[in-house]
C-alpha cells in the first residue's frame, strides 16, 4: 500500500510539466529535462531507486525516443522534399481547383488532405502545411489556423504511420512486466493487443468523428463569415457526411485488418479519391459559392504579417483548368507525378508489414540492440530497416531523381527538416526518460511504481465513472506535451492501472486514451504557436485555443460517454 509521501512524490513529475509549460509557458525543451530531474528525485526519495536503475531507465527512454525521432525525421524529410520539388503545390492547388467554394475547400484540403499529412508525418505538420496554403488561397490567416487545427483530428491517433500506438503503447508496454504477463495470460502478444486497442480507437473516431468535417466548415462560417451563422455550413452537410463516410469506412477496415500503422493513411487516400471523384462528377456542389466578406471588412486580428493571397514559398504556381498540371516553380508537374512518392510509400509500408519473408528479413537485419542495460532486466532495440523511418528515407532518395531535384533543393529539404525536428529531440528524449523512471520505479524495488500509485488513487476517487474521464486524461497529456505519442507514453500505463483497479476492460480504456491524445492536440500550445507562426500571426494563441475548445469539449464528452457504454453495456468481457 502506497504512503501519502509516495503519492505526492508520484504526482511531482507530472505537476512539474503542467506548472512549467502551462503556468510559466516554458517550452518542452526546457520543461522536460526539469521533469526528468524531479522524477529522479522522486524515485530516490520515495522508492529507493539505485543510480544504476535510474540510469538504465533513462537509457531505455532514450532508445524509445530515438525510435520516435527516426520515424518523425523520415516523415518530415519526405514532406519537405515534396515541398521543394513543387509536388505539394501541385497536389494542393489541384484540390483547390475542384471548387471555388470555401466550404468545399475546407472539406478537401483540411479534413482529407490534412488527415493525409497527419497520417504520413504527424507531429503538428498538417496545420503548418495546410494553414499557409489556405492563406495563399485567400483565407483570413486566423480562420486558416482555426480550421487547419480542427480538421485532421481523426487521423492524429494513427499519425506518422501509427507512431502514437507503436511507440507510445507497444514499445512502452513491452517494457512493463505486469502488463506483459497479463496480456500473455490472455493468449496474446503486446503488439496483437495494441492492434485491438487500435480497432476500438478507430471505432470511437468513426462514431464521434461524423461531425468533424462539418464542425470545421461551421466554425469558419460562424466565426469568420459575413453573416456569422452556421446556416451556410448546413448547405454542405451532404458533402461533409459523404467525405466522412469515404474516409471512415476504409479507415476502420484498415485498423481492423492491418493494425495501427495505416488507418489514417489509407482512409485519407481513399477518401480523397472518392470525394474528389464525386465532386468532379457533379455531385455535392452547393448551389451558390460561399466566400468571406471583402478584405476591407475583416477585423485587424484576422491578419498578421502575411497578406492573404501570398504563398509561403513565393513560387509562381498556377493550376490548369482540370487541376491536372501546375506551372511555375520547378516547371510542370502532373498530379500523378506529384502523388507517386506517397503512393510508393503506402505500398512499401503495406508490403513490408504483410509479406512475412520480407518482414522477417527487415526485423533481423541492421538491428541496434541493448539487452540487460547496465545489468538490469531492461532492454530495447532500434530496427533500422523495419521502422517506417526507413521507408520514408528510401522514398526520399527515389524522389530526388524522379522529381529532378537539384543539390540546392535537397540541401534545403534537409535543412528545413532538421530545423523542424531539432526542438523535438531534447523534449522527447527527456519526456520518455521521465516516464520510464516512473514506470520502472516499481520494477526496480519490487513494489507499486509511481504510475500504479497514481492510477490506484484515481480509481479509488472516481470509481466506476472513470471511463468517462479517460479521453480527458489523454487530452490533458497531449495538451501538456504537445504530442499524442507522448500522451500515450505518459498516461498509457496509468490508464491500464485504473482499468485494472475498477475492473473495466483495459482495451476500451486505452482506446479512449488514444483518442484523447488526439483531442488534446487541438489546444497543445506549441502546435498552436507553430500554426500561427507560419501564417504570420503569432500572438493570437488565446483566441485560437478558446475556439478550439468547442470541438475539444464535443469530442471528449461523446468519447467519454461511448467509453462508459462500451465498458459496461456492449463489450464488458473484453480484456
Amino acid at each position: 500500500m502506497a504512503t501519502m509521501t509516495q503519492l505526492l512524490l508520484a504526482v511531482l513529475p507530472l505537476a512539474t510539466i503542467a506548472v512549467l509549460m502551462v503556468g510559466f509557458y516554458w517550452p518542452a525543451t526546457r520543461a522536460m529535462p526539469v521533469a526528468w530531474l524531479v522524477a529522479i528525485g522522486a524515485g530516490i526519495v520515495g522508492w529507493g531507486m539505485s543510480p544504476t536503475w535510474i540510469a538504465a531507465s533513462s537509457i531505455l527512454g532514450f532508445i524509445t525516443a530515438s525510435n520516435i525521432l527516426y520515424i518523425v525525421f523520415g516523415a518530415i524529410l519526405l514532406l519537405y522534399t515534396l515541398k521543394q520539388t513543387g509536388a505539394f503545390d501541385a497536389i494542393n492547388r489541384g484540390f483547390a481547383a475542384v471548387s471555388d467554394d470555401r466550404r468545399v475547400q475546407v472539406v478537401l484540403l483540411v479534413f482529407l488532405m490534412g488527415s493525409f499529412i497527419e497520417a504520413a508525418a504527424g507531429f503538428g505538420t498538417p496545420a503548418a502545411i495546410v494553414g499557409p496554403l489556405l492563406v495563399g488561397l485567400g483565407f483570413p490567416p486566423l480562420a486558416a489556423v482555426v480550421v487547419a487545427l480542427t480538421g485532421n483530428l481523426m487521423a492524429i491517433t494513427f499519425g506518422a504511420v501509427g507512431t502514437p500506438l507503436i511507440i507510445g503503447m507497444i514499445d512502452v508496454f513491452g517494457d512493463v512486466s505486469f502488463v506483459n504477463e497479463a496480456v500473455q495470460a490472455q493468449g496474446m502478444t503486446v503488439a496483437g493487443w495494441v492492434g485491438n486497442i487500435a480497432v476500438f480507437a478507430a471505432s470511437y473516431h468513426v462514431i464521434v468523428g461524423i461531425a468533424v468535417p462539418f464542425i470545421g466548415v461551421a466554425m469558419m462560417t460562424r466565426f469568420f463569415g459575413e453573416q456569422r451563422s452556421i446556416r451556410p455550413a448546413l448547405e454542405v452537410l451532404p458533402l461533409t457526411l459523404f467525405a466522412w463516410a469515404s474516409f471512415a469506412v476504409p479507415y476502420w477496415l484498415t485498423a481492423y485488418f492491418l493494425g495501427p500503422e495505416f488507418p489514417g493513411l489509407l482512409g485519407s487516400m481513399v477518401g480523397l479519391v472518392v470525394t474528389v471523384g464525386a465532386l468532379k462528377a457533379g455531385y455535392f456542389h452547393p448551389d451558390d459559392d460561399w466566400d468571406f466578406a471583402p478584405r476591407e471588412m475583416w477585423p485587424d486580428h484576422w491578419v498578421g504579417d502575411i497578406e492573404p493571397g501570398e504563398t509561403e514559398t513565393g513560387r509562381d504556381v498556377g493550376v490548369a483548368a482540370d487541376g491536372g498540371v501546375v506551372q511555375g516553380g520547378n516547371g510542370q508537374m502532373s498530379l500523378t507525378k506529384a502523388w507517386t512518392p506517397y503512393v510508393v510509400l503506402a505500398a512499401l509500408l503495406v508490403v513490408t508489414r504483410v509479406w512475412d519473408p520480407l518482414t522477417n528479413f527487415l526485423t533481423s537485419t541492421l538491428v541496434l540492440e541493448w539487452n540487460s542495460i547496465l545489468g538490469t532486466s531492461l532492454g530495447d532495440s532500434i530496427q533500422l530497416l523495419y521502422l517506417p523511418g526507413a521507408m520514408f528515407l528510401a522514398v526520399h532518395l527515389v524522389t530526388i531523381p524522379f522529381h529532378s531535384m537539384d543539390g540546392e533543393g535537397v540541401k534545403d529539404a534537409w535543412t528545413e527538416t532538421l530545423e523542424k525536428v531539432a526542438p523535438a529531440v531534447v523534449a522527447l528524449l527527456f519526456a520518455v526518460a521521465t516516464v520510464q523512471i516512473m514506470l520502472q520505479s516499481g520494477t526496480a524495488t519490487g513494489s507499486e511504481g509511481m504510475l500504479i500509485v497514481l492510477s490506484n488513487t484515481m480509481a479509488d476517487f472516481t470509481g466506476a465513472l472513470y471511463p468517462f474521464l479517460a479521453p480527458w486524461v489523454g487530452a490533458l497529456g497531449a495538451f501538456l506535451a504537445g504530442s499524442n505519442t507522448v500522451s500515450d507514453i505518459l498516461f498509457g500505463t496509468f490508464q491500464y492501472g485504473v482499468a485494472d483497479s475498477i475492473g473495466t476492460p483495459k482495451t476500451i480504456m486505452l482506446g479512449a486514451q488514444a483518442v484523447g491524445g488526439a483531442i488534446g492536440n487541438l489546444i497543445a500550445v506549441h502546435n498552436v504557436v507553430a500554426a500561427l507562426a507560419v501564417v504570420g500571426l503569432v500572438g493570437q494563441e488565446g483566441r485560437v485555443i478558446r475556439l478550439e475548445l468547442i470541438p475539444l469539449v464535443y469530442y471528449a464528452t461523446f468519447t467519454g460517454l461511448l467509453a462508459l457504454l462500451f465498458s459496461y453495456v456492449l463489450f464488458p468481457g473484453v480484456f
